[in-house]
């Protein structure tokens, strides 16, 4: 069972699109043919690609050289920006007025 099967959980959200009669023939189709409601039909879909749309968002996948130039930035020392370091020390005030 996947995280987002609508079987699980007591149903309690709705959605209400709309759709061609193409659509809705082609979705009906492919709910008959995979053995699900129309329902579980959507929601498995529509789950699928949220997190296939997600999934860009949270995982990054680099070379072995970009991996290890992205550890080689990290193990740097920390540079201390005056700018920033007065910001912070309340010693200077952001522009437009904000900060002290």
């Amino acid at each position: 069972m996947t995280a987002f099967s609508s079987r699980a959980i007591a149903k309690t959200g709705r959605f209400n699109i709309r759709a061609t009669r193409q659509q809705q023939k082609l979705i009906r189709t492919g709910a008959k043919a995979s053995g699900v409601s129309v329902t579980d039909f959507i929601l498995t879909s529509a789950c699928l690609q949220a997190e296939h749309a997600l999934a860009d968002k949270r995982d990054f996948v680099v070379s072995a050289k970009q991996w290890q130039a992205f550890v080689d930035a990290l193990e740097e020392p920390a540079k201390v920006i005056p700018e920033l370091a007065e910001l912070f020390a309340g010693r200077r005030s952001l522009p437009g007025g904000a900060g002290k």
